[in-house]
């Protein structure tokens, strides 16, 4: 059985509000469960997808500081 981790998690939040992601991308963190960041992944992936340049050198920059 294939799975579409992206679909599956598009399709789960395509109608959340902006408090419903947020809040969701906190519990993940804050739970520090592994099974979480494939999603969390995706929603990065949608992140850097919608970015442009500059806003992906400042998510660059903020990734190296962080780290």
């Amino acid at each position: 059985m294939n799975i579409d981790i992206r679909k599956s998690i598009i399709n789960n939040f395509k109608d959340s509000t902006t408090s419903d992601i947020k809040e969701s991308i906190e519990s993940s963190i804050k739970d520090k469960e592994e099974i979480t960041l494939p999603g969390l992944g995706v929603f990065f992936e949608i992140l850097w997808n919608n970015s442009n340049d500059n806003e992906k050198e400042n998510i660059l920059n903020l990734l190296k500081k962080g780290l």
